[in-house]
């Protein structure tokens, strides 16, 4: 259904340090990059593109109050990841890690605004695996 979703930046370099990360994490590859900007996609699809680009018309990049960019993942770990990441990376909290069941019961996502104040969302809308019974898992330990 989508082509790219794209979004502004003062300062392209400054971006690519906080997005190259989050993009891994979040299994995106850099498609292209220059001092202009920058582009992820799925190592598998042409499409959708995620791009990071100073405003064509010379204008200052403004994020808006209301636009938000909901990037999907499949797994709740994934998302708690991505966020400590960004906020490890300059990203200001909009929101912990948590089920949302205003939404719908399963979904679980994280809220935050990158560098230059762009709204972004991790999500996955599966339900959290359940442990096998009579196994619990330590602090710190992960199931195989």
């Amino acid at each position: 259904m989508l082509s790219h979703v794209t979004i502004g930046t003062r300062d392209v370099a400054r971006a690519l340090v906080f997005y190259r990360p989050l993009m891994s994490a979040l299994g995106l590859v850099l498609k292209f990059s220059d001092s202009r900007w920058a582009g992820w996609m799925h190592p598998h699809q042409a499409r959708p593109l995620f791009i990071v680009t100073q405003p064509l018309d010379g204008g200052a990049a403004e994020p808006g109050n209301g636009p938000m960019i909901a990037f999907l993942v499949d797994t709740q770990p994934v998302v708690d990841a991505c966020h400590t990441l960004a906020l490890r990376n300059g990203a200001t909290d909009e929101g912990k890690p948590g089920l949302r069941p205003e939404y719908h019961p399963d979904y679980y996502g994280a809220y935050f605004r990158d560098l230059d104040g762009n709204k972004l969302c991790v999500c996955c809308h599966d339900p959290a695996p359940t442990e096998p019974a009579g196994r619990a898992f330590a602090g710190g330990e992960t199931p195989a």
